[in-house]
């Protein structure tokens, strides 16, 4: 892809950022995600010269794309969740957690949903297709609850992505290994473990504020038998069903760690467990089928949100404003180490979206060697190489915050940009004052 003839901007240049920034000030002012990017496109079109040959060109570039297979991946998880809803298998899980686990309190329900995600996505090593895996388990729950979309949005990314810098097998953790040169150990001590811990505590407290905003406002469907959980009778055939249910899950994903498999991976899975409750539940096919198709259609919208946010942040990067974002901040970081830390960080941050591996090399490139000669050791390079790869999805709207809307079922954009941004915050005041005493008291 190239700009057009009549583009008017030239590559890189800040004024690409244009169309993003529409598309926030859109969301802000209450409109929907998808008028938001469409207008954006359409500004990103008319300043990059794309003529109507080279834009239909991007949007058949974009539903091959990553980000188009999440949403199918999360368009056949609505799916599933219409399944298990008519096999009572929802309402058996929500029972058996609830009640005998003991998860019945909104402080316990996002404590687990934490836990699971952490542990799912950093096994699996993929953001969308772990906590894929997981929603139809724990959405009911936090519907029991009263925990609203935008909270269960929030945490699944957090979560998520602090799985994956905590995973020990995944890319993140692979590559900012390989460019340090720090073991596992040195890393998590030295880097991922307190940026997680620091990250996950401003986010608990951003959902407590999203929490009390949203309440009464969003919130899940739920069956009436779910508003009171002493209603709920199970049945043996309801019984049976959720234990194949649990008993696939748990081998799928077992299998997936085993083999190493990826995001695609979540799309056999939730085809697996379709077939798995269908046939335990001795429903008839045609009935599987139409199930699935409701739950599909269900997620139609966010599926559209998923092919035009990445013609959009396509559109951005042939203007090169994440290239002149970065090269304005990356300019500017000196001999000094802590300049060299805050620099790195806030040059991926905010400046650089791309595939986390991806976006780790580029920023290993520009600041390696700067930080080695400036004495910065390597476990404070690697925090700014985890805040380069993570922050940037909590600063603005990317694939990896649509994929988390879609399987949190959350169209508040506007909310869950603004918890992000707490708890974005709260990690940048750690890295701020980590960049001096860190420096004092390891170099």
């Amino acid at each position: 892809m190239e700009l057009g003839s009549w583009s008017l901007i030239q590559a890189p240049s800040l004024l690409a950022l244009i169309p993003l920034v529409i598309f926030i000030v859109i969301v802000f002012r209450g409109k929907s995600n998808t008028a938001g990017i469409v207008i954006g496109i359409a500004v990103g079109a008319l300043m990059m010269g794309q003529n109507l040959k080279a834009l239909a060109s991007q949007f058949a570039g974009s539903l091959g794309s990553s980000t188009a297979l999440i949403g199918a991946i999360i368009m056949t998880g609505a799916g599933l969740g219409v399944l298990m809803t008519e096999a009572k298998i929802t309402h058996t899980l929500v029972y058996w957690i609830v009640k005998r686990i003991g998860v019945n309190t909104q402080t316990k329900a996002k404590i687990a949903l934490i836990i699971s995600s952490i542990f799912i996505c950093g096994l699996l090593g993929t953001l969308g297709g772990g906590n894929a895996v997981i929603a139809p388990i724990i959405i009911p729950v936090m519907a029991s609850l009263g925990i609203t979309p935008s909270v269960v949005c929030t945490l699944f990314k957090v979560s998520g992505e602090v799985g994956l810098i905590l995973g020990p097998l995944t890319g993140v953790t692979l590559i900012t290994m390989e460019v340090t040169g720090l073991s596992y150990g040195q890393l998590m001590l030295g880097a991922a473990l307190p940026f997680a811990l620091f990250w996950l505590g401003g986010s608990w407290f951003a959902v407590k504020r999203t929490q009390r905003l949203t309440e009464g406002k969003e919130a899940y469907e739920i069956t009436d038998d779910m508003k009171d959980l002493g209603s709920i009778v199970i049945e043996p055939k309801a019984k049976q069903a959720t234990i194949a249910f649990l008993v696939s899950f748990i081998l799928l994903v077992v299998y997936g760690v085993m083999t190493k498999q990826g995001t695609n991976y979540a799309l056999i899975v939730m085809i697996l467990l379709s077939a798995v409750v269908g046939i335990v539940s001795r429903m008839n096919i045609d009935h599987v089928i139409d199930s699935l198709v409701k739950g599909i259609a269900s997620q139609a919208n966010m599926f559209v949100i998923f092919v035009t946010i990445d013609v959009l942040l396509n559109l951005v990067t042939l203007g090169g404003g994440f290239e002149a974002l970065s090269g304005l901040l990356g300019g500017i970081s000196g001999d000094s180490p802590t300049a060299v830390m805050l620099i790195a960080a806030v040059v991926g941050g905010f400046g650089i979206e791309a595939a986390a591996v991806a976006e780790i090399k580029i920023i290993a490139e520009m600041f390696v060697e700067t930080a080695r000669a400036a004495g910065l050791p390597m476990s404070m390079f690697a925090i700014s190489i985890i805040a380069a790869t993570r922050l940037t999805g909590s600063i603005y709207p990317t694939s990896n915050m649509a994929g988390q809307l879609g399987i949190a079922r959350c169209t508040n954009t506007r909310a869950v940009l603004e918890a992000n941004w707490i708890s974005a915050g709260t990690v940048l005041a750690f890295i701020v004052i980590w960049s001096f005493l860190g420096v004092m008291i390891l170099a």
